[in-house]
């Protein structure tokens, strides 16, 4: 019996000894055949390193037919700008702000109400018509500038100062030939902030141009961008005469800026923003193009004084209907230089048929098909400075002629160079030129 009992037990240990060495074998047999089992462990730890540190590729995990990929990992964040260009940066914006700051409490919102023309189907009119422009402070008197079309015809105007604080406004003077119209408020002078002049003349294209106003009634509005162009014309508002002078620029203007002032890097006033080149909407809706004008402050100040001495001004004029002298007008003419005002027509009484002048006689058709009346008198200086254009002879009038003065005019009469004195007088309101 003992011995079968040894015997079971030996039979038992050369079993599991057996079936030991073929579950090793198994298991190298899955291995490739360069790698033993004990060099297994090393290298496996290895390529789970390398996995780890690799970035993944996209995964896909299937749902049903759907493939759903996984989201993407952020690409690593852009590196700062370099301090010294965010300094050049700040210093534009910090140049921006201080103008907005120093001179938005100089800039007045302006609301004109008109009372309806015509008949109107509401009782007693209880919805008079309202319109709205911008303004600023040019003294300590209450005295504010804004354009003659913000409140011409107006019955009321109000005035909004930057704190939100609104006050009547009285008009005491106003010129339509330049679209200057000032304006007086009731306020203490501790309460009041006037703007700084600059010299318009001095200005030049490329420089910064900055606008404050209330554009479509949106109070405190900042715009910039740059002088485009300078000694531009407008014509006044009847269409009669024209504004000399003119600075266009790209800051955004909009209906609600009229008024308002254009401003250079010093914050200093150079012109009132009064006109644009408008994209109007299918509604109606008008909106800046790109082109914005502003009458020049030099202008402004020479006019302002006598609107608030006078309620107007007096434009200096000759009395004449003119163009400027073209290579087609010379040509006609048998001129040597195509520059000069050319003599169209004469006002009958005017300072110019007093003084003689003679206007055109003969009219020629030009290859644009405009025309005009030809061999009158070609003005080529005024006191000695030259004259090359319609608008430069506008420009020294405005600048500095003065009712009464006599002037001596250079012009060139039937081929030959003579001199005419002629006595400025006022400019009528109604008709007329220069």
């Amino acid at each position: 019996m003992l011995s079968q009992l040894r015997y079971l037990v030996v039979s038992a240990v050369i079993f599991i000894v057996f079936s030991a060495c073929s579950l090793t074998s198994n298991l190298t047999s899955n291995l490739p055949e360069s790698v033993t089992p004990t060099e297994s462990v090393e290298p496996a730890k290895s390529q789970a390193a390398d996995v780890t540190e690799a970035e993944p590729a996209p995964e896909v995990t299937e749902v049903g037919a759907v493939a759903v990929p996984v989201v993407p990992t952020l690409p690593p964040a852009p590196t700062p700008l370099a301090p010294s260009i965010l300094a050049e940066a700040d210093a534009e914006e910090q140049l921006l702000i201080n103008i907005y700051e120093r001179v938005n409490p100089s800039v007045v919102n302006i609301e004109v109400t008109v009372e309806r023309s015509g008949p109107s189907t509401l009782p007693n009119n209880l919805f008079p018509n309202q319109g709205q422009g911008s303004g600023f402070v040019v003294d300590s008197q209450g005295h504010i500038v804004t354009n003659n079309h913000v409140v011409a015809d107006a019955e009321r105007v109000n005035v909004t100062f930057s704190d939100g604080s609104t006050v009547p406004a009285e008009l005491i003077g106003t010129d339509p030939d330049s679209d200057i119209a000032v304006l007086k408020v009731n306020v203490p002078a501790e309460s009041l902030r006037p703007i700084q002049w600059g010299d318009s003349d001095e200005i030049r294209v490329g420089q910064r141009a900055v606008a404050i106003g209330n554009p479509f009634g949106l109070k405190g509005t900042l715009t910039s961008g740059i002088i485009s162009a300078r000694g531009r014309s407008l014509p006044t508002e009847s269409g009669t005469f024209r504004i000399p002078e003119i600075i266009q620029t790209d800051a955004a203007i909009n209906p609600g800026n009229s008024g308002g002032p254009l401003l250079n890097s010093n914050g200093e006033v150079i012109g009132i923003n009064t006109a644009i080149v408008p994209r109007q909407s299918q509604f109606g809706e008008r909106s800046f193009l790109g082109v914005g004008f502003a009458v020049p402050a030099n202008l402004v100040q020479r006019v302002v004084p006598s609107l608030v001495e006078n309620g107007k001004f007096e434009h200096p004029w000759i009395g004449f209907q003119g163009t400027t002298v073209n290579p087609e007008i010379a040509e006609a003419m048998g001129l040597e230089r195509a520059a000069g005002a050319l003599v169209v027509e004469i006002i009958s009484g005017s300072p110019a048929d007093e003084a003689g002048l003679r206007g055109g006689t003969r009219e020629i058709v030009f290859d644009s098909g405009l025309d005009t009346i030809i061999d009158g008198d070609v003005i080529v200086a005024i006191n000695e400075e030259p004259v090359t254009s319609m608008d430069g002879l506008i420009s020294f009038l405005s600048q500095r002629g003065v009712v009464g003065d006599v002037l001596t005019l250079t012009i060139i009469r039937n081929s030959e160079e003579q001199q005419v004195e002629v006595t400025l007088g006022p400019r009528p309101t109604e008709n007329g030129s220069d």
